[in-house]
């Protein structure tokens, strides 16, 4: 059976010695955050504070911060698996004939058992209100120039007014006051798109903010998904069945029934306030902005939830371990559309939306180029404002590798490509614009004639054969 909730991950976390409890009191003003910081940079475990000033409800932080708590929480080791999934689903066919639909019967088991599953109740049920408060939530203020206490891992949970496709999103909200906190939804993301749409219509949008949950659902709702794709879909795919789901009280969504917390409301388009400033994970404070505000009409919770939360700062933190994991999982949709590709990484380094290396099986001249702008039409991709192409025998995981590439196989002027006036991460402090800047590509690979490399391809020096394996089968007798 996958993890069912939050709190079952925790009592998974610690039988396998990832995660320490804190029984000392802590305060959510900035003691938390400097606490999970130390231990995140140092690859420290897993921390639930069990004595929160000023609150009963225990705080549940760098709870995916390693690639051992994300094996643990997703129950598989090669996350590749994720994307093999939806790229399998893709090129099925509908069986025709009977004994053909019979045939095929184990593979459309294996789909429908992703659908998520409604239930009239669930844990997340057991305690509802519409006397809700953001100040019965041990919110944490992260950075000491952040303008208040921020919602950090809440999943933000919308649906397209028009298709109806549920979406989840992972966008920080500022309080304001008891019931009202601002969206910071960016332009890009999915969340602001329903926005726009409703406020196109005139029309508040329905919004829903839930904490924790199958550790595969919060996976869901940072992974950039194909457009269109349901993210409680997408959860099912991941965890191999599909998560159980309940209505919301006071608006119109579906949440996940094993929730910790959901707090409903809904998102005023036209209610626009100042939000930030904010601690971001490129390691700046993003300034202040204007972002719509989410007013907040009840809560359903279980009896003693856990608060779940992360911090964000100068890359390495918890993020870069999902990030990592995102990457992995996508890499099979990635070579679905573009088959040359071999490998992909977004170093942890480059906040996950700054610089990507790709290798390829390069066939033709100018293919890494067409790789390049094919990435940069993709998704979040889009967004990605450095890419490296090199050749299939350079491992894009190792920088060394990537750095030895860049210094012998591409030339300044004939292989960097540079793009003006193209979409940015809204949170790129290096961009002149906010959203808008320039984008730069390297081709690492070996040139050849047709593209203007006139000189004798230099040979790469290498161990031969024999010598290798006579040292191999002397090595134990050197002592070393």
């Amino acid at each position: 059976m996958p993890i069912q909730d939050t709190q079952e991950f925790i009592n998974e976390l610690e039988k396998h010695g990832e995660l320490k409890r804190v029984e000392t009191e802590v305060d959510p003003d900035l003691e938390i955050a400097e606490i999970l910081r130390r231990e995140m940079y140092s690859n420290g475990p897993a921390i639930l504070f069990e004595n929160v000033k000023g609150h009963s409800m225990p705080v549940l932080g760098n709870a995916f911060g390693s690639m051992k708590r994300l094996e643990i929480g997703l129950e598989m080791t090669d996350f590749t698996e994720i994307g093999h999934r939806i790229t399998d689903m893709t090129k099925m066919d509908m069986p025709s004939g009977f004994l053909n639909k019979i045939k095929k019967l184990p593979e459309l088991s294996k789909m429908t058992a992703s659908f998520p599953k409604p239930e009239s109740s669930g844990l997340v049920t057991e305690v509802t209100s519409t006397d809700a408060s953001f100040d019965d939530l041990p919110i944490i203020k992260s950075w000491p120039n952040d303008a208040g206490r921020f919602i950090t891992l809440g999943l933000i949970a919308t649906k397209h007014p028009e298709t109806g496709v549920r979406n989840l999103g992972v966008y920080r909200m500022q309080i304001i006051d008891k019931t009202h906190a601002s969206m910071h939804w960016q332009k890009h993301k999915r969340g602001a798109n329903h926005g726009e749409i409703s406020k196109d219509k005139g029309e508040k949008i329905p919004t829903a903010i839930i904490f924790g949950g199958e550790p595969a659902t919060v996976f869901s709702s940072i992974a950039p998904v194909p457009e269109g794709l349901d993210k409680y879909l997408f959860a099912g795919i991941t965890r191999k069945e599909g998560i159980k789901t309940v209505k919301c009280k006071t608006i119109d969504l579906d949440v996940p029934a094993n929730a910790e917390i959901v707090l409903e409301g809904y998102v005023d388009p036209a209610d626009i306030r100042d939000e930030g400033p904010f601690g971001d994970h490129t390691g700046y404070y993003t300034p202040v902005e204007p972002y719509p505000t989410f007013t907040l009409t009840g809560i359903m919770r279980r009896k003693n939830p856990v608060y779940l939360t992360t911090v964000v700062g100068k890359p390495i933190l918890e993020d870069a371990y999902i990030g990592k994991v995102i990457e992995r999982s996508f890499l099979p949709l990635i070579q679905m559309f573009h088959p040359e590709v071999v490998d992909f990484s977004m170093p942890a380094a480059g906040w996950f939306q700054g610089f990507a290396v790709i290798s390829i099986k390069k066939r033709y001249p100018g293919q890494a180029k067409k790789v390049m702008m094919g990435l940069w039409g993709t998704g979040q991709l889009t967004l990605t404002k450095m890419f490296v192409v090199v050749d299939e025998d350079i491992n894009v995981h190792d920088m060394n590798d990537v750095i030895w590439a860049i210094t012998t196989r591409a030339d300044a002027a004939r292989d960097t490509t540079i793009i003006n006036n193209t979409p940015t991460d809204t949170l790129d402090p290096a961009s002149p614009l906010v959203n808008l800047g320039s984008k730069i590509g390297i081709d690492a690979t070996q040139k050849t004639k047709e593209e203007g490399y006139m000189r004798e391809i230099q040979q790469q020096v290498k161990v031969d054969e024999e010598t290798k394996k006579l040292v191999d089968s002397k090595w134990s007798d050197y002592g070393l």
